[in-house]
């Protein structure tokens, strides 16, 4: 089985986020791997894999940063494949304002996905999302999990119906 998503991340103390785009992979059991791999310390590397992701089978890229959170543009900057950036709130970081800052502004020219501080399981869901616009199978899946969370809201409120409050109208 090839990997056709690959979540990296600037360091292992991002993996308590990123493991949430896993395990959302997981769930639409699309085959993936997890590296750790820094814009600043091992830049070489980093090049290395995203210039040679797409042969390798690889058609996403999440890649998690936190503090200047530069791995995600420098990733987009040298592939063909779209990348999803996830801000991490990491322990050098202004509550994850500057990773989203970092990542969001993107210069014209080299795109990268967004998604909200720690946001990784929203990553994964968009990674499935791409694919499945290219395969049937993860289509389904994609069409089934988007009608749970509809089923979620409705069973919700059927509860929220039995919550009583003086003034409640409903």
């Amino acid at each position: 089985m090839n990997p056709k998503v690959s979540i990296i991340m600037g360091s292992t103390s991002d993996l308590p986020v990123m493991e949430q785009a896993a395990k959302i992979l997981d769930e639409f059991e699309i085959p993936f791997e997890i590296n750790a791999l820094s814009a600043h310390r091992t830049p070489q590397q980093a090049m290395d894999f995203a210039r040679g992701a797409y042969k390798r089978g690889i058609r996403v890229i999440i890649a998690g940063a936190g503090g200047a959170a530069h791995l995600p543009g420098v990733v987009a900057a040298l592939t063909p494949l779209p990348v999803i950036g996830v801000p991490v709130k990491a322990s050098i970081s202004l509550d994850g304002w500057d990773s989203l800052l970092s990542i969001v502004q993107m210069p014209p020219g080299i795109p990268v996905a967004t998604v909200g501080i720690d946001g990784a399981r929203n990553a994964g869901i968009l990674a499935a999302q791409i694919l499945a616009t290219g395969d049937e199978g993860v289509m389904r899946k994609m069409e089934s999990f988007k009608s749970s969370l509809e089923s979620k809201i409705v069973k919700a409120n059927e509860k929220l119906k039995a919550v009583k409050y003086k003034f409640k109208t409903n």
